[in-house]
């Protein structure tokens, strides 16, 4: 027997595998399995040079439990006295503080950078054993021991077939890995398109009420994966069965891109586009990243390009290795290729659908637009490919290429300034008045609900030229797309501001808005009353929600215009009205109001262009007694009409109606508005 001492530079790797690897320790797993496998290829390129003549057999390799051990069991290559002292025994360390400080932080690359692999096996076990015998002629069968300690034994053993068993007796700490459910969801995870046959113990099946284990070993992968064949090989069926056994819960994809590429760097897979619920944080890292169908991460934010990280499938490169660290990600040049050829790929794919089926990449485009907005906003090279098949809905769901379109509305669209005004709405039902007043006029539509609309929206008008675009109720019609300067209002400012103060007086308390109240000429065939929004205010808002920085804008109230159609008979008689019950009153405060007004005016005239303390403290005090004045002048005035408003329920009703049009009616004010209705009618 011979015994010794791991080659190691720091005083004992144990320790350190145990602290550093700890938050991964479930890939000791990987780490042996993915060893047993290559042992057996190894075994297999040896065969078809002829190298190795006897019979390959059955090259399963096992994973079995045991009430205290967990043993990977391969027939591949196995090891002799000196590949184990080489291999195993030598672990070459730059040095003990630079490893520690260098890799503290990162496990998959402590065991990448050092080929730890199998050392991974202390993360979870006091004890590992090798029975191992070469594949070489007159190879005596070797037992390596080593129980968490730099010292290890090794000595010749009996083992009647060559390959290797590595038994792992597990830490009281670790007890969970001798489950069979938890090694089981393991090599799902890690192991289920390697390209040898694993085994974990053997098929069962129901007998007599009860689960009974059958003769048949129960392989727990696919070997030959369908991104290892060739797309001439397989069917549309062959596809979407591989993706529901990736996710069993999922609607079926809309479609798929199978890569396969050579060259200036290897990369086999399949991408699919899914159908997407509304969060997209939900559906990333639905991607598996597998080095030579070796499970590596789900997390390819660094490989793919971040607005494809919503699709789903599997990529498998040699060039991006099995212990891949973020720092690597980063800074590979082969990673920025992939990335590139990816996105290359899919645009092409895209393009593809589009010119030769148009309608069935139109019927998919709902569930497509999430994937292309959100590539268009992140990825400059994508925008470019994609402003010839992304598209533009309209109300009545007919689609358009941006192209299309601005042909489409150039002519009808274009404002006195020269800007064409793409009009949009973001909620078909709830804007539908505002909508039908912009058809009635001959404008075109857009629909724009989805949830990276807003921030499309924004983008466009950077991109295209000389455009706004203007949600449906930010304004009335005939100021959305100003044809010509305005005409002047026919009514005078002071009834204008008198209809405004009743107005307002009745408008409800609706938590976190604001409205500021309007009259307008509109014509007799506008509406009495509307409610519109601002664009700029209701876009930083709603911008807000989605982008990191803006969160100022999220806690402003919304701000909302209402306005009064002063051509509108209904409108008309409440100025009649107004002017009956308080033209005396009003007349009198007005005339006091003006009088103050003018004697303000006067004395800040005259100080114009004095210092603060060049003007006569009782000229000061004069003024501030005729501002103090004309406010209670004011305050009586706007309880004058706030009280007559009050009394005038067609007022109350008006604004009630602007509300319900725009679903803002609700609770209490909802049942006094059908009281009220119901007191009207009868």
């Amino acid at each position: 027997m011979q015994k010794g001492n791991i080659g190691v530079t720091t005083e004992n790797i144990f320790p350190v595998i145990k602290k550093f690897l700890y938050s991964d320790h479930e890939i000791f797993l990987r780490e042996l399995v993915s060893n047993a496998v290559d042992a057996t290829q190894k075994l297999k390129t040896l065969s078809s040079i002829g190298e190795f003549n006897g019979e390959l057999g059955d090259l399963t390799v096992h994973v079995s439990l045991d009430k205290e051990t967990i043993t990977v069991s391969d027939r591949g290559i196995g090891l002799t006295a000196e590949e184990i002292d080489k291999y195993i025994n030598q672990i070459a360390f730059s040095g003990a503080n630079d490893f520690l400080e260098k890799y503290k932080n990162d496990a998959n690359a402590i065991i990448g950078h050092f080929g730890l692999g199998f050392y991974s096996a202390f993360m979870v076990a006091k004890k590992v054993e090798i029975v191992t015998k070469s594949w070489k002629e007159d190879a005596k069968a070797m037992k390596w021991s080593c129980d968490g300690s730099p010292e290890f034994t090794l000595e010749e053993t009996e083992k009647a077939d060559r390959g290797t068993d590595i038994i792992l007796y597990i830490d009281d700490d670790c007890k969970e890995f001798l489950e069979e459910a938890r090694i089981s969801s393991l090599l799902k995870k890690y192991c289920s398109f390697l390209p040898v046959a694993i085994a974990f113990g053997k098929k069962k099946e129901w007998k007599d009420g009860k689960q009974v284990e059958t003769a048949e070993d129960n392989i727990i992968n696919e070997t030959t994966p369908i991104w290892t064949k060739k797309p001439s090989e397989l069917k549309d069926e062959d596809y979407k069965e591989f993706y529901r056994s990736l996710y069993p819960m999922s609607d079926e994809p809309l479609f798929w891109i199978h890569l396969n590429v050579d060259y200036p760097f290897h990369l086999t897979g399949v991408l699919y586009f899914p159908k997407v619920k509304s969060n997209i944080e939900l559906n990333k890292n639905k991607i598996q990243l597998y080095c030579n169908q070796v499970y590596v991460t789900d997390s390819v934010e660094g490989i793919v390009p971040d607005f494809l990280t919503l699709l789903h499938g599997v990529l498998d490169s040699p060039d991006i290795p099995l212990n891949v660290s973020r720092s690597y990600l980063q800074s590979d040049s082969n990673v920025k290729k992939i990335s590139t050829y990816i996105t290359k790929k899919v645009s092409d794919r895209l393009q593809s659908i589009f010119k030769n089926d148009r309608s069935q990449y139109e019927e998919k485009w709902n569930d497509l637009k999430i994937f292309i907005n959100y590539g268009m906003l992140t990825q400059e090279d994508f925008y470019e490919r994609a402003k010839d098949f992304a598209l533009f809905t309209d109300t009545n769901s007919k689609h358009f290429t941006f192209e299309e379109y601005q042909k489409l509305i150039k002519e009808n669209q274009t404002d006195k300034d020269g800007n064409l005004i793409y009009l949009y709405a973001s909620n078909k039902d709830e804007q539908y008045s505002y909508i039908d007043a912009a058809e009635a006029k001959g404008y075109s539509v857009l629909l724009m609900d989805g949830q990276l609309d807003i921030a499309v929206v924004s983008m466009l008008e950077q991109k295209l030229e000389k455009c706004r675009f203007m949600r449906v109720d930010s304004d009335v019609i005939d100021r959305l797309i100003v044809k010509e300067d305005a005409e002047k209002q026919t009514l005078a400012q002071e009834k204008q501001d008198e209809l405004s103060i009743l107005f307002k007086s009745q408008v409800p308390a609706i938590d976190k808005s604001e409205f500021t109240v309007v009259a307008q000429s509109l014509g007799e065939s506008a509406a009495p009353v509307m409610i519109t929004q601002s664009e700029y205010m209701r876009r930083m808002k709603e911008m807000a929600n989605i982008q990191a920085g803006m969160s100022f804008y999220g806690e402003m109230p919304d701000m909302f215009n209402l306005v009064l159609n002063t051509d509108h008979k209904l409108i008309k008689e409440v100025l009649q009205h107004e002017e009956e019950a308080c033209s005396n009153d009003l007349t009198s405060l007005n005339v006091q109001m003006n009088t103050l007004d003018t004697e303000r005016k006067n004395l800040r005239k005259q100080h114009e262009g004095k210092k603060q303390d060049e003007i006569p403290t009782a000229e000061k005090d004069q003024l501030e007694s005729l501002d103090k004045q004309w406010d209670e002048l004011k305050n009586k005035k706007n309880d004058l009409l706030s009280t007559f408003a009050g009394n005038q329920p067609v007022v109350r009703q008006l604004i009630d109606l602007a509300l319900l049009q725009n679903g803002m009616l609700k609770g209490e004010a909802l049942t006094r508005f059908v009281k009220r209705s119901i007191e009207l009618i009868g």
